[in-house]
């Protein structure tokens, strides 16, 4: 066969050459021959009961497993992303009418669990919520894992891999990614999928070369065919000419050579070429993650998403529990600044015990800010928590999703009440605490110069940010292609916010995916972004991708970017750049 080229989404960066590998999951949770069509007796039944109960539980504990083992390797907030599969498994409306289904209609256990996953996934499916059809995802793959329980000769997850491969598949859920092994699958394309979907969020905690959104182009990929996978361009290429082959060979070495390279940076700060120190912090989900920034060498933590803390428990947390959560990553990073961001929740995140309205256009709704303006009691425990924290280290406090002044005021106004309070009961806190905002909502950034007069800093988050000003929802697989932080409109933005800041002697971090893109770093250098916040995962190929920057460069390419009028011309103009420093420093070498 020919030649041929696949563009998609690249979302893992990283070279790789191997042979593909093609994953096909049963869908739907697949299907279970049963040697009966209907159970006759009573004694039948509750031995389908019997599977059926020990099927659920197999199916927890190999998603507790699979939980442990993603927090190992990604990390607490990722791993939150299994436990909430474990979670629908006790969701009244979704195991219970299996078992009804074996009980009233006499449906073997196979049956009964393909027929209730179709049921629901479908209904979720067709709901006009972008967080339901993520949910419908998950009881598909819930419903295939069941199903692989009840049947010694069904598997479920991926099987048969005994060599590197590059795994080409319709799409990969969130269980399926964490499983993979980096020492056998090397990479992976995929037809669906986003930018910043779980799927490619987690490929790149395990430093798996990735490209999504690849289309149709990926049905003419064989098992076996020769890949070469660039997951920086987002670019496939199967069965490629020997030469074009052995090209792609010598920068996957050497791109690996530099990756070895890295763990060196973990212990040094962000310098720029021309002797500039710039501040790079984490984004964090859980105490337990400001460890694991620490030892990647994280100068602080720039986001700390505490609507994780909401998610994982059962019940709203009280002030008690999350003082000290938010005390523990003040104590562990032992100085360094602490951005504790108030709960974000609303859009893709629910919490079941809050109860929030239902939606037709939750990320549009009552979501973040929004939800602690109208629920002050919420609000005003969380600020408490964090204001006595602030006393155990350098904590700073971020409000999300401000779209007005009036947004702002209110919640300021909040904070200063309750920081009265906190002063009349004698419980220290830092008075000279920091308060910044989120800029997510174009209308923000647009009015950041009214702003910057009355907060202290900005934190730019990108992936929101995007998603607002081209109106494409990042999830959505119709309109990913229109979803990129290099949008012209986007950098103008950013640079309005950072310009805006400056001016009235404030300063601006990013705290989006933006931030921890290496092709992104001369662009936002360039144009004078004060911190920079990502998963700590990437703060060493930041460090070396700085290390190889002159300021003075940068801002003029900045500038010339700043003119261009396509998102592709951007990151070609930024490609054309990386490359002439490698260029360069492979002459050197």
């Amino acid at each position: 066969m020919k030649r041929q080229e696949i563009q998609g989404i690249g979302v893992s960066e990283g070279i790789r050459i191997a042979k593909a590998y093609i994953y096909k999951p049963a869908q739907d949770g697949g299907t279970v021959d049963s040697p009966v069509s209907q159970l006759d007796t009573p004694a039948a039944v509750d031995a389908e009961l019997h599977k059926l109960r020990k099927a659920k539980a197999d199916c927890a504990e190999q998603l507790e497993e699979l939980t442990q083992k993603a927090t190992k390797a990604v990390g607490e907030e990722q791993a939150g992303i299994l436990a909430g599969q474990r979670k629908l498994l006790d969701d009244p409306a979704f195991y219970p009418k299996m078992e009804a289904r074996v009980r009233e209609h006499l449906e073997p256990a196979p049956r009964a669990v393909a027929e209730i996953v179709g049921q629901v996934a479908s209904l979720l499916e067709d709901m006009n919520n972008d967080y339901m059809k993520e949910r419908a995802a998950d009881i598909r793959d819930i419903g295939s894992r069941l199903l692989a329980c009840l049947s010694p000769g069904h598997t479920h997850g991926l099987t048969g891999i005994t060599g590197q491969v590059i795994l080409v598949a319709d799409d990969l859920a969130p269980s399926d990614t964490v499983q993979l092994d980096p020492a056998l699958v090397v990479g992976f394309i995929t037809r669906t999928g986003g930018a910043t979907s779980h799927t490619a969020i987690l490929a790149r905690s395990l430093g798996i070369a990735a490209v999504v959104g690849a289309g149709d182009g990926v049905e003419g990929i064989k098992d076996g065919d020769t890949l070469v996978l660039d997951g920086a361009a987002g670019l496939c290429i199967a069965r490629p000419q020997e030469a074009e082959a052995e090209q792609y060979r010598l920068r996957m070495l050497r791109d690996l050579e530099r990756s070895q390279s890295l763990e060196v940076y973990a212990a040094r700060p962000a310098v720029t070429a021309d002797g500039a120190r710039v501040e790079l912090a984490a984004n964090i989900g859980s105490a337990a993650e400001a460890g694991a920034a620490v030892l990647q060498g994280a100068d602080g933590v720039g986001l700390f998403r505490t609507e994780f803390l909401f998610m994982n428990a059962q019940a709203m947390p009280g002030e008690e529990e999350q003082f000290r959560a938010y005390q523990e990553a003040a104590r562990i990073m032992e100085g360094r600044p602490v951005i504790i961001r108030t709960m974000d929740i609303g859009g893709d995140k629910e919490l079941p015990y809050l109860q929030l309205p239902k939606e037709a256009n939750p990320f549009l709704g009552y979501r973040a800010i929004r939800v602690g303006l109208v629920r002050e009691d919420l609000l005003r425990t969380q600020l408490r928590a964090v204001l006595r924290a602030s006393a155990f280290g350098k904590v700073k406090i971020m409000f999300p999703m401000i779209s007005g002044l009036q947004e702002w005021r209110q919640a300021r106004g909040i904070l200063t009440e309750v920081q009265a309070e906190l002063r009349q009961e004698s419980l220290p806190f830092d008075e000279n605490m920091e308060v910044g905002i989120m800029v997510e909502i174009p209308s923000t950034a647009v009015l950041a110069g009214l702003f910057a007069s009355e907060v202290d800093f900005f934190s730019i988050g990108t992936n929101d940010l995007v998603q607002y000003t081209v109106a494409a929802d990042r999830m959505n697989e119709y309109v990913a292609h229109l979803y990129d932080y290099f949008h012209p409109a986007v950098l103008q933005l950013i640079r309005t916010v950072i310009e805006a800041s400056h001016a009235a002697d404030k300063w601006t971090g990013m705290c989006g995916s933006m931030a921890g893109d290496p092709l992104a770093a001369p662009l936002l250098l360039g144009l004078g972004l004060d911190e920079w916040s990502m998963e700590a995962g990437c703060l060493s190929r930041m460090k070396e991708t700085l290390a190889g920057l002159d300021r003075r460069e940068c801002r003029e390419l900045a500038k010339r970017i700043l003119l261009l009028d396509t998102p592709k011309a951007v990151r070609q103009a930024l490609r054309d750049f990386h490359n002439a420093k490698l260029n360069k420093l492979y002459e050197e070498v």
